[in-house]
């Protein structure tokens, strides 16, 4: 997923992050349908996945081979 989101400049991931915040506060108080806090879910979850600490911490885990 992350080589998808690669090619975005930065302005644009910074602007659909904010985006899903916003979604995401919404669908806590009830403005929005299921499927769209699923989506902000969904993508919340992996923009935090892509960050270097956790990226760091799940190549921690892996085996040494």
């Amino acid at each position: 997923m992350k080589a998808a989101l690669d090619h975005l400049p930065d302005g644009l991931k910074v602007a659909f992050d904010a985006l899903s915040f916003t979604a995401l506060l919404g669908s806590l108080i009830s403005v929005l349908p299921a499927v769209a806090s699923l989506l902000t879910i969904l993508w919340t979850a992996i923009r935090i996945y892509e960050t270097e600490t956790v990226q760091r911490l799940v190549r921690r885990r892996e085996p040494e081979a």
